[in-house]
């Protein structure tokens, strides 16, 4: 099954889930609820080290478990998904995932000691391009099994048809067999019968 829609960023840009999340608002971490304060904090903390998450907008409750690359050795502070330098005491994340058929990413920071902060989503360009390119190589290779099975329909029909003519010809040829030995066997008898009465006479 295809993961994306034809059209990602007009679905992005129209639908209004995505675009409610889509500006920055306040989030929270929402693991291990039932703790202390510290143990959260050092969950957290390691969770991000092995490169997920738990948070929920704040506003809307929507929640996501989130997962990122935490060994970008990119040196454009951008480019990284988890990055503890930006900020003392925060932890910058950026999470890809596709969410109703669209690639989009989560980009924000959450305080390391409070556990909120802010984030929204925003649409990912470079993984909808990947994606769209998955989604047109699937949709060619149904379209090129689907010809194919229509082929094949095709060929059993026609041999099909052929078997079907083949013994209406046999059925043809053998009536006019028996049609032709029943002649044959009436003209031998009134030959008998002819030969008979010439005898009789």
């Amino acid at each position: 099954m295809p993961r994306v829609v034809p059209n990602q960023k007009d679905k992005f840009e129209t639908d209004e889930f995505l675009k409610r999340h889509s500006r920055e608002a306040e989030v929270r971490y929402t693991g291990y609820r039932d703790r202390p304060i510290h143990e959260r904090q050092s969950k957290f903390l390691n969770g991000c080290r092995e490169g997920t998450t738990e948070i929920a907008f704040i506003g809307t409750g929507f929640n996501l478990m989130m997962s990122f690359d935490t060994a970008c050795t990119s040196y454009n502070p951008a480019h990284r998904q988890c990055d503890f330098e930006k900020e003392h005491g925060k932890v910058h994340l950026r999470a890809p995932f596709i969410l109703n058929g669209v690639c989009v990413r989560w980009r924000g920071w959450l305080d390391l000691e409070r556990l909120d902060g802010v984030g929204c989503l925003e649409f990912d360009e470079d993984s909808a391009i990947c994606e769209d390119a998955k989604l047109k190589e699937q949709v060619e290779s149904y379209n090129r099994r689907l010809r194919e099975l229509e082929e094949q329909t095709k060929a059993r029909s026609r041999h099909l048809a052929g078997l079907v003519s083949s013994a209406s010809q046999h059925q043809f040829g053998s009536h006019h067999h028996l049609q032709s030995d029943f002649l044959l066997e009436a003209r031998k008898k009134q030959l008998e019968l002819a030969t008979s009465a010439q005898q009789t006479m």
